[in-house]
């Protein structure tokens, strides 16, 4: 294999057994028994336990070896006594006994956590330690997995006839949902670059250029906050473009790429495609939030009609989303359910429960008029031993709330398929929405197609018209956005024009495009699925750290290497920077 080793620490077997080997790795443990010392040596392929011959001076070496020393063993391979076989490794029948034993790089500082049990220790030590936490085997096997799925969407991706193709780090400032990340020009005083918060101009202006089907693996740069599901900074995606194409185009190619990627790497069931699709507005009515997770069977209905013709003040003139749970609810269990309500921002929490004879019992039943009760039945589709949970408040609230409740719910009704991937796309987004300050902007992607294009721009409610923009969802984590593109100048420009832009703005702002666009651009649309999240969910890991390999912190800080960080006043002058702190 090389002058260091002949076999790696994970693939010798009984055939072995005999032959003279080397191996290097790391000393994992020690044992020492008085006269007989046993090491484990472990490397990214896994372990080998190595034992002293009984030489006084192997003995006394082997075992005042720091932990974590980088070693090479030579020896002979052995048969293990069958009561010493360890079946947890691949390597557990055999073991080597050392002839010579070489320390090759010496441990000389107090670990800061012992590996392979990093989850038990804060992660901003973990972090800071980065390259002794990605010594544990689940990490390591988390990166392998990465460098596995990656390789596949390749794959799959050039099979069907894609194209890859990198594009510019170092590009203009882009309205696409998050604050840039800028770089000064030294060249240029007073100009900046912005890093990528996606390819998106490149990509479409691609399509301007006639390739036909583009993708890369791509980095996108966002300065935004993270979560436990987005790595604040950088991130990447399998950005894909497609001329000539329509939404369901998409789907057809995206559909089969998700699906046997889950079902390569995971043994979890996959939700077959194709997958359904839900509106946006019958979303956010039914479950509550565009990123729903379709393994709660639990759905959520609008009752606001009704409770304005009852006499329960709280909830007249209010949006009133309710969700009905047959299940056993133990003692105590709406004490609890009001106590997360509050937790979110609820004032509390009204439910009812269904008795045998379809009465109901329940803190608002007093409110609601005799002869309305029945009607509520048939509503909610209400049966014996149903109860039903009640959420009010404005619309956009009612909605985000309900779907919390609903969510809690499932979990602690244990009604949650955890063996199970459940996709779907939700479409038919808002073209516009409101902001805080009531004024008309791009909801989703601005660079999309609208339903209806102009004729729909010039006379519907801008906050009526849709777009061809499509996110997809896995258990409630959204994976991607994607659209169908705008590549007529005129629509363009009406678009813009609605969010408050002038023609000028854009010529500004987006001329690449803009001028690209007036040399016959074909239709075309595409997505990007988030490369971390597909491995975050994959790996069940609970946060999208632990599949990237050298993450920042929530805070946006790179512990490991110190940044952001201080740069010398020289530094600053070349690129034409002063700082007002």
């Amino acid at each position: 294999m090389s002058s260091f080793r002949t076999h790696t620490c994970g693939e010798l077997t009984l055939s072995d057994v005999g032959k003279e080997v080397k191996i290097c790795g790391f000393v994992e443990t020690i044992r020492d028994l008085g006269g007989l010392v046993f090491l484990d040596i472990r490397d990214m392929y896994g372990i080998t336990q190595v034992v002293t011959s009984g030489k006084e001076n192997i003995v006394d070496f082997s075992s005042r070896i720091p932990l974590e020393s980088s070693v090479c063993v030579e020896g002979i391979v052995r048969k293990r006594d069958p009561e010493t076989y360890n079946p947890n490794i691949a390597t557990g029948e055999i073991e080597i006994v050392i002839k010579n034993i070489t320390v090759l790089g010496k441990r000389t500082k107090m670990l800061p956590f012992e590996i392979n049990k990093s989850q038990e220790v804060r992660e901003d030590l973990r972090l800071k330690y980065r390259f002794l936490d990605l010594r544990s085997s689940r990490l390591q096997n988390n990166l392998i997995l990465r460098a596995q799925v990656l390789q596949f969407l390749r794959t799959q991706m050039i099979e069907q006839g894609f194209l890859e193709i990198q594009t510019p780090i170092l590009t203009s400032s882009s309205p696409e949902g998050a604050r840039d990340y800028l770089v000064p020009s030294r060249l240029h005083p007073g100009k900046f670059y912005a890093l990528p918060q996606a390819p998106q101009q490149f990509k479409q202006l691609l399509m301007i250029s006639g390739i036909d089907k583009y993708f890369q693996i791509a980095p996108c740069f966002r300065d935004e906050d993270a979560r436990a599901d987005r790595a604040p900074g950088e991130f990447y995606q399998l950005d894909m473009e497609m001329s000539y194409s329509t939404q369901e185009d998409v789907f057809n190619v995206i559909e089969p790429i998700i699906y046997n990627t889950f079902t390569r790497f995971s043994d979890k069931r996959v939700s077959k495609f194709p997958f359904p699709r839900i509106p946006y507005k019958e979303a956010m009515v039914k479950y509550g939030t565009d990123k729903p997770d379709l393994r709660n069977p639990l759905y959520i209905i609008d009752l606001s009609d009704f409770f304005n013709k009852c006499s329960f003040k709280p909830f007249i003139g209010t949006t009133v989303r309710a969700i009905k749970v047959n299940g056993h609810m133990s003692k105590g269990f709406h004490e609890k359910m009001l106590s997360y309500a509050m937790s979110i921002g609820m004032g509390g929490l009204g439910y009812l429960e269904v008795q045998d004879d379809l009465s109901y019992k329940g803190p608002i039943d007093k409110f609601i008029p005799q002869e309305l009760k029945k009607e509520l039945l048939k509503l909610a589709d209400l049966n014996k031993g149903d109860t039903i949970f009640f959420i009010a408040d404005y619309e956009k609230r009612a909605n985000e709330l309900a779907g919390q409740i609903r969510q809690e719910l499932g979990k602690r009704l244990d009604l949650i398929d955890e063996n199970l991937f459940e996709f779907c796309w939700i479409v038919d987004f808002p073209m516009y929405e409101l902001d805080e300050h009531d004024r008309i902007t791009f909801c989703h992607n601005p660079f999309s197609m609208p339903q209806g294009g102009l004729e729909s721009l010039a006379t519907k409610n801008p906050l009526e018209i849709l777009a061809y923009q499509y996110d997809i969802v896995c258990n409630g984590i959204e994976l991607s956005s994607g659209a169908v593109r705008n590549h007529d100048p005129e629509i363009m420009i009406k678009a813009f024009e609605i969010a408050g832009y002038t023609k000028e703005d854009i010529q500004s702002r987006f001329s690449a495009l803009f001028n690209a666009f007036q040399y016959g651009a074909p239709p075309h649309a595409g997505i990007a699925p988030g490369i971390d999240r597909m491995l975050m969910l994959l790996t069940g890991s609970d946060t999208i750290r632990d599949v990237i390999a050298f993450p920042m912190n929530s805070k946006a800080e790179d512990l490991l290497m110190g940044a952001p960080g201080k740069v010398t006043r020289e530094q600053l002058k070349d690129v034409h920077i002063k700082l007002d702190l």
